[in-house]
């Protein structure tokens, strides 16, 4: 059944760009639940070392990073009167939703090898199988809705900002619903039920976002128009003439150590909050002021977009977030410098994460129009395997830096304070010039408009009028 043809270019209403981020803010649920929380349940709940969670997360993040390519490869076969990604919102969210209780229920009588193999399992459904089989295509969605540049800047921002309000609705209720549900957060009851809870308003926030989209960029190649059908390159073919394209390259950089950095920074603030700065409590006021600042910057990054472009935006945001983390150096024990410091990096954050995924749809159209080859799902599949492959590597990095600074042992000694500032602090720190150098080499707005124009007339580099 062929889907009826729409503007590749088109302008989308506010309800299906709000449709589109609700469905990163369902994501969020997860994502953020397994990044702020997951490595304090295995360690703080179920009693597992901090460098042997770490690690298992980490080796799981190497399958999950290879399912991406393998999901990619899916997206660009798959045809239905739905289109090629939207079908996976349905397919994916609910037994994703059932893994993630699973994987927050470790049972109270497994210990040592039976324990491990129970995280490893249910690790791995839940992130190498099916939030890749979610993530992949709701990440390609964004580049099949539209072509038109800004409209995809304003997915972007509708992305993350949503995104952030997820995050924010995790820091602030899920340790309240396990002290609700369980009496204290320790309890192995609560933090099932705190999961089941969240688990249920994922699947509901999935089906708005598939109902409430369209896919509207189609593949015009002619091996397409002479098969009649979504063949899509192979999956060397897709790699080469990703590998071929400088933009995508440097989005790949770019994304896979802002994702190193956030497993870094988030798995370590509750520590941060609870033993350098000596007040636990503290922990969801600095992290929702960050939200709150993160999501309050996305309302103006639309027109900053339109005044200086994504690019010059995202390097904005990630040169005032380094801000963020040196006065978060030298406030030292000081709450308050702290809660400000807070609110820097999430304007910065706000800025660099409106942009982000945008830039990776152009960089992807980009490639099409250099290459020829049309490897969008591959596209957002291999770019994704790098992201989660940083967020492991992040993971496990933490993991290794607490370990380092006998964290286990005593939390409050002078070492494994140091250990937390080095995740916490001087991890990012380093991130954002990293992302500052890939921003200034990302000159693709001088391209971009020959891009989209040849490519709506059947065009391609390569091409001979």
């Amino acid at each position: 059944m062929k889907t009826k043809a729409m503007d590749p270019n088109a302008k989308l209403s506010w309800l299906e760009r709000i449709a589109y981020g609700i469905g990163d803010y369902a994501g969020n649920l997860v994502y953020s639940s397994i990044s702020a929380f997951l490595l304090v349940y295995y360690v703080s709940v179920v009693g597992v070392p901090s460098a042997t969670a770490a690690s298992v997360m980490a080796i799981s993040k190497i399958f999950d990073g290879i399912s991406d390519l393998f999901m990619g490869r899916i997206v660009d076969k798959t045809k239905s009167k739905y289109g090629k990604a939207r079908p996976w919102l349905i397919r994916a969210s609910i037994p994703l939703a059932i893994c993630t209780v699973l994987m927050f229920s470790v049972p109270a009588g497994f210990t040592g090898t039976l324990q491990i193999a129970y995280i490893f399992l249910t690790y791995n459904l839940v992130s190498t199988i099916f939030y890749t089989a979610l993530n992949v295509p709701y990440a390609t969605l964004q580049g099949l809705m539209t072509t038109n540049q800004y409209e995809r800047g304003l997915l972007g921002n509708f992305r993350m900002l949503l995104a952030t309000f997820g995050t924010m609705t995790v820091n602030t209720v899920v340790m309240k619903l396990v002290t609700a549900f369980g009496g204290s957060d320790t309890s192995q009851f609560g933090w099932t039920m705190a999961m089941l809870v969240l688990m249920v308003a994922f699947v509901v926030l999935n089906l708005i976002t598939f109902f409430c989209t369209r896919e509207r960029v189609v593949d015009n190649t002619a091996e397409t128009e002479k098969s009649g059908e979504a063949k899509g390159p192979s999956v060397m073919e897709a790699l080469k003439s990703l590998l071929r394209n400088k933009y995508w390259i440097l989005m790949v950089i770019f994304l896979f150590a802002l994702y190193f950095m956030m497993s870094t920074f988030f798995g370590s603030n509750y520590y941060f909050a609870q033993y350098v700065l000596g007040n636990e409590g503290a922990y969801a006021g600095l992290a929702n002021a960050l939200s709150l600042a993160q999501m309050g910057i996305m309302f103006v990054t639309p027109i900053i977009m339109m005044k200086v472009s994504k690019r010059w935006t995202g390097f904005l945001g990630m040169a005032v977030s380094a801000v963020g983390f040196i006065l978060t150096f030298l406030a030292g024990q000081n709450v308050g410098i702290v809660f400000v410091a807070n609110i820097i990096k999430g304007l910065g954050f706000g800025c660099g994460a409106a942009t982000m995924f945008g830039m990776l749809q152009d960089a992807i159209t980009y490639g099409q129009w250099k290459t020829g080859v049309q490897a969008t799902g591959m596209g957002n599949a291999a770019s994704s395997f790098t992201m989660k492959i940083g967020s492991g590597l992040g993971t496990a990095a933490l993991g290794w830096i607490l370990s380092a600074g006998n964290f286990d042992a005593d939390p409050t000694s002078a070492s494994a304070i140091a250990s937390i500032n080095v995740a916490c602090i001087w991890v990012p720190l380093i991130v954002c010039v990293v992302g500052l150098v890939c921003l200034l080499l990302f000159d693709l707005d001088k391209h971009y408009g020959k891009v989209v124009e040849d490519l709506e007339n059947g065009r391609w580099a390569g091409s001979k009028d």
